[in-house]
C-alpha cells in the first residue's frame, strides 16, 4: 500500500537545516544558502528505453543512475548539490520491493554528495517502471558554467575516459560534481556540459551554442577500456575510438578553458592521488562544425553522432 510505503520512506530520510518543512508536508521548503544562486534540473528514467529491470540492473542500479544524471548536470554547471525530489511511477505488481530498492541506490549516492531527499510523489500503475528526479543546486552569482560561453583558442578538457558504458557504466554512473567544483575554485571555464548522447554530439552541441568550431585529436581521445572490450567483439565492426566518440552515456564533463588554465588543471589532477584525470582532446576553433585531427596533422569532418530520442508529429 502506498501510505505504508511512505510511511516506511519518510521514516529514513534524514532530518537536514536546509529544510525549513521537511518530507511529508504538501511540499518541502529549502532554504537557499545565503549569497547563492539556485540551479535545477530533471530527468526521467523509462523502463525499456533507459534499463530493464533484471538482475544485471536491480532497483538499486535504477535509483542510483536516476540521481546519478541529475547530479551530472548539476556538475555541467559547476553547482553543488543541495537537494533533490523524487517523482516514481511504480508498477502494480513487485511495486513495493521496486520502490524499496530506488531509495536504497538514491539514499546512498545522496549521502556520497550531501543531497538532502526534500520529497516527491509516488503513483502506481500498469506500466512499466518510470523515475524523474529533480535535482536542486546553488552557485555563486555569475558562476555557473554554461555551454555558450567557449571562444576560439580555448583548449577542450575532458574528465575520465569515453565509449563502452553499456558494458555496465551506464548504470554505475559517477558524477563528476566534486571535480567541477575543484576546478571552478581554481581556473577559469569558458564553457562546460556532461557527456551524456555522445561525446561528438554534445560537443557539437557546446559549439552550436557558442557559434564556433572544435577540432577533437584522435590520439588524445581517452577511450575506456569497455570500448576496447566492445570494439573486440566479433559482431562489433567498430574501433575504439569510434565507441569513444558516439556511444554516449559517459557523463564525464567537457570544459572549453583558457590554455594556461586547461594545461594547469590537467597537471592538478596528476598531482592528486586516485584524482580523475583530466585529458586536453582538442580546441575550439572559428567556423562551424567538428573535425578529427590525425597525429599527422591532417583533419576532416567530423559528423555528431550519438543518442536522440524519436518522436513523431
Amino acid at each position: 500500500m502506498e501510505t505504508d510505503f511512505v510511511n516506511w520512506l519518510l521514516a529514513r530520510i534524514p532530518a537536514d537545516p536546509r529544510l525549513e518543512v521537511p518530507p511529508g508536508d504538501d511540499a518541502a521548503v529549502l532554504r537557499p544558502p545565503a549569497g547563492r544562486r539556485t540551479v535545477v534540473t530533471v530527468d526521467m528514467l523509462m523502463e525499456g528505453t533507459d534499463f530493464i529491470l533484471g538482475a544485471d540492473c536491480p532497483a538499486r542500479a535504477v535509483g542510483h543512475k536516476a540521481l546519478a544524471v541529475n547530479l551530472s548536470d548539476l556538475a555541467a554547471m559547476a553547482a553543488r548539490p543541495e537537494a533533490a525530489v523524487v517523482a516514481v511511477s511504480l508498477p502494480r505488481r513487485g511495486g513495493d520491493a521496486i520502490g524499496r530498492g530506488l531509495f536504497e541506490g538514491i539514499g546512498g549516492l545522496a549521502a556520497e554528495h550531501g543531497v538532502t531527499l526534500a520529497g516527491g510523489d509516488t503513483n502506481a500503475w500498469d506500466g512499466p517502471l518510470v523515475i524523474s528526479i529533480t535535482a536542486i543546486g546553488s552557485v555563486p552569482p555569475g558562476a555557473a558554467w554554461r555551454r555558450d560561453g567557449a571562444r576560439p583558442g580555448d583548449l577542450l578538457v575532458a574528465t575520465g575516459a569515453f565509449g563502452g558504458s553499456l558494458l555496465g557504466r551506464h548504470l554505475a554512473v559517477k558524477p563528476r560534481c566534486r571535480e567541477a567544483l575543484a576546478i571552478a575554485a581554481r581556473h577559469p571555464v569558458h564553457a562546460a556540459l556532461d557527456v551524456s548522447d555522445g561525446l561528438t554530439l554534445d560537443v557539437s552541441r557546446m559549439m552550436d551554442a557558442s557559434g564556433t568550431a572544435a577540432v577533437l585529436d584522435a590520439a588524445r581521445i581517452p577511450i575506456h577500456p569497455d570500448a576496447v572490450r566492445m570494439s573486440d567483439r566479433p559482431d562489433d565492426g567498430r574501433t575504439p575510438l569510434d565507441h569513444a566518440l558516439a556511444d554516449g552515456e559517459d557523463f564525464e564533463l567537457v570544459m572549453a578553458m583558457p590554455p594556461e588554465a586547461a594545461h594547469a588543471a590537467v597537471a592538478d589532477s596528476r598531482d592528486v592521488p586516485h584524482a580523475t584525470p583530466l585529458s586536453i582532446i582538442g580546441e575550439v576553433t572559428t567556423g562551424q562544425g567538428l573535425f578529427l585531427r590525425q597525429p599527422d596533422g591532417s583533419q576532416t569532418p567530423l559528423a555528431a553522432r550519438g543518442y536522440l530520442h524519436t518522436f513523431g508529429g
